[in-house]
């Protein structure tokens, strides 16, 4: 495909050249021939065009002097003004500009460019986001120069040719990746963190550099506040309101607008054993159930492997099937309760056995107490109607923090943080895993920030309106990090270890399997594409500094979780790549996308309780029931938190999607739409599914995942 630059075929032997910069025409002038006899000007100068492509994004434009210099391997372009023209002073948003670069000679393969931006005496210094630079040499070559970062400084600012280089194969330009990563390295500072991830080192979302903040749009429709959720719920009138509910259907005059269908069944089928199973393997948490091959020590003699089931068989019977299995909230034990509206609140740290029947997964024990004891009774299917609801909502409670907590702050949040920093402070933007990354990382510094400002910091949500609280919340946190593991983080490993493969019905497992492969796929042909051998991998001193930062920074150097601390081989650096954006992108849409789905009906997911579990069985009824649950207020702030966290703003990317051309080499750009195609496949596949099934899962369909953890 050709390519015209719209200075092309200007004349300049003509009297009226284009404009060239004062500095520009006496270097040309040495180069003038003129004769008397025909008014002529010859100029054997060299030309370069360029244009300028400054970005889609509010005030990206400016009114301050830009200059370019080009850089090849034969030599430097003077210093060129791309906006001096009276007709070309602007660069306006989402706009191409065009210049033409004079130079004696050619000065050979170019390197990079080096943008420079100063104030002028009729405009303040203003902040500009250039997305790319093409150039158009002598010789007809074209040089792409990705760019997508904000000059906000009169600085001299430098840009690699678009070509991706590892670093022992860049043999023209070692000083400006050096110079890079020093200047990176003071702008994403680590803040280090006892017993969890470390994160970036500022005090407000002002500090951040303003390329990993929010844009305009997202700013505007993300604002991440309570009073906002309630607001666009329509829930104000409700907020101060710290009386106990007297009807569990007054909660359905909470439910404003138009809920999707998910939302619906949850309201109509909470209280249902069948759902309550299906919730553990399609909810927003299918992260803690394993299969059960013995039963847990400290489980309450009562139950034992002579219980006989609802199908006549044994539990001794059905653990060998595998037809049994566990959830274990043992990470809540011991921690202390919050206060809420001057009332103790209560979490349990439960154990429930279910059982896998005619293609239905139900629960047929639950304790909601670590230690067995007489106060601690096992409650059964049987039991009375309150005592097994009740019992079942407690669990329901204790899946809220663990899901919010570990699936979902800690296993995609913190985490996804600590590989965006480890990237920006270690790899330069020339590097190919740089370019793979960085767009797994859009808005995850900003929204990580607001999370800790305003959910779990001492005057948060967290700390407001759930059992937990702010210490409850940094305590299991510190148990959730201690027990990370490289297994836990990638989906294939994480289902055989938890003997999940069996399971019918279980589609984030089918789901998330096949994007796993699709991710791999992607990634393999993309890494592989670089580094030939595993020598390539060990060589990489900027790869190696990555992984030795994710290792210190995020997993405090324990060797026990399995995370390398170094990569020997391309396989080795494919999968660790693989689980990288397979967490940063489908893994948050699995735990995050459905929040208010199945939190937004309050009972389903109680963020608190307000009364212990009863200590006997048959003390349970609809009156204690209520007054357990938490207050409106609680409610109503809860939803809206929910609502928010689950919203998505009009300007997301998804998973396959990539706007910002940091790739500019033909092969890699075939495998990036290689990769769209096979998520589009997968799309269709679940599409199809869904419409046969009563509550469709869609939070992998690749149509509705998010490039990055954004929200």
């Amino acid at each position: 495909m050709s390519w015209t630059h719209p200075l092309d075929g200007v004349d300049i032997r003509c009297p009226q050249r284009p404009y060239v910069h004062q500095q520009q025409r006496k270097l040309l002038q040495v180069n003038f021939l003129v004769s008397s006899a025909e008014d002529v000007t010859i100029v054997t100068m060299v030309d370069y065009k360029v244009t300028v492509y400054t970005g889609n994004l509010a005030s990206a434009g400016t009114w301050n002097q830009v200059s370019i210099k080009l850089v090849g391997t034969d030599g430097k372009s003077p210093r060129t003004p791309l906006n001096s023209s009276r007709k070309r002073r602007h660069l306006s948003k989402d706009t191409m500009s065009y210049s033409t670069v004079f130079c004696p000679k050619s000065i050979g393969k170019l390197v990079l460019i080096e943008l420079t931006k100063q104030r002028n005496f009729l405009f303040n210094q203003d902040d500009w986001y250039p997305a790319k630079v093409e150039v158009k040499s002598p010789e007809a070559d074209i040089y792409k120069f990705p760019i997508y970062h904000w000059i906000t400084d009169s600085k001299e600012h430098k840009f690699r040719e678009g070509t991706a280089l590892l670093v022992f194969n860049d043999t023209h330009a070692q000083h400006a990746r050096v110079t890079e990563i020093r200047q990176k390295r003071e702008d994403y500072s680590w803040c280090v963190e006892t017993g969890i991830p470390s994160c970036i080192h500022v005090e407000s979302i002002d500090q951040l550099p303003r390329d990993v903040r929010f844009s305009l749009t997202k700013k505007v429709e993300m604002d991440f506040t309570a009073g906002k959720g309630l607001a666009e719920l329509e829930l104000e009138a409700w907020a101060h309101w710290i009386e106990q509910w007297t009807d569990i259907d007054d909660i359905t005059y909470l439910r404003v607008g138009n809920p999707s269908a998910t939302a619906e069944y949850v309201r109509e089928h909470w209280k249902e054993d069948a759902f309550f199973g299906y919730q553990l393997l399609n909810g927003v948490n299918p992260m803690l159930i394993q299969r059960c091959t013995k039963l847990p020590a400290n489980l309450a003699h009562s139950v034992s492997e002579d219980m006989v089931l609802s199908n006549g068989q044994s539990l001794a019977e059905e653990m060998k099937k595998g037809n049994i299995f566990l959830c274990d909230y043992k990470i809540l034990d011991e921690v202390q309760p919050n206060t809420i509206n001057g009332k103790n609140q209560y979490l349990m740290a439960p154990l429930v056995l279910l059982h896998h029947t005619d293609e239905k997964l139900k629960p047929v024990a639950i304790q909601l107490k670590q230690t067995p004891a007489e106060d601690n009774p096992v409650f059964l299917p049987s039991d009375s109607e309150y005592d097994w609801l009740m019992a079942k909502m407690f669990v329901r409670s204790a899946e809220f923090h663990v899901h919010e907590l570990v699936s979902h702050l800690l296993h995609t949040h913190l985490l996804a943080e600590v590989f965006a920093m480890s990237l920006l402070r270690n790899l330069p933007m020339v590097h190919p895993l740089y370019k793979l990354l960085i767009p797994h990382t859009r808005y995850t510094l900003q929204i990580n920030v607001l999370a800790r400002q305003l959910l779990i910091s001492k005057e948060g949500l967290f700390s407001k309106y759930t059992a937990s609280g702010a210490d409850g919340a940094m305590m299991i946190l510190k148990k959730a990090t201690s027990a990370i593991t490289y297994t836990s983080l990638c989906v294939c490993d994480d289902i055989k270890e938890r003997g999940l493969e069996g399971l019918s019905h279980f589609y984030y497992r089918d789901d998330g399997l096949k994007l796993w492969d699709i991710i791999h796929g992607f990634v393999d042909k993309m890494l592989k594409y670089y580094y030939k051998t595993d020598e390539d991998v060990q060589k990489d001193c900027e790869l190696q500094g990555w992984i030795s930062d994710i290792f210190e920074k995020g997993f405090h150097s324990q060797t026990a979780t399995g995370i390398p601390q170094s990569f020997s081989t391309v396989g080795d650096l494919v999968k660790f790549v693989t689980m990288v954006i397979f967490n940063c992108s489908a893994q948050h849409s699995a735990v995050n996308s459905g929040q208010y789905e199945y939190g937004g009906w309050m009972p389903n997911v109680p963020s608190t309780m307000q009364l212990p579990p009863t200590t006997r069985k048959g003390r349970a009824n609809k009156d204690r029931m209520l007054k357990t649950l938490p207050d409106v207020q609680t409610t109503v702030h809860s939803m809206a938190i929910l609502w928010v966290l689950s919203k998505r703003s009009t300007d997301s990317v998804f998973l396959g999607q990539y706007p910002e051309e940091h790739f500019t080499e033909p092969t890699p750009c075939d495998f990036i739409k290689e990769f769209r195609g096979d998520l589009g496949v997968l799309s269709a596949e679940i599409k199809a599914r869904n419409s046969s099934l009563e509550v469709p899962y869609t939070y992998l369909d690749p149509e509705q995942i998010e490039n990055s953890v954004s929200l």
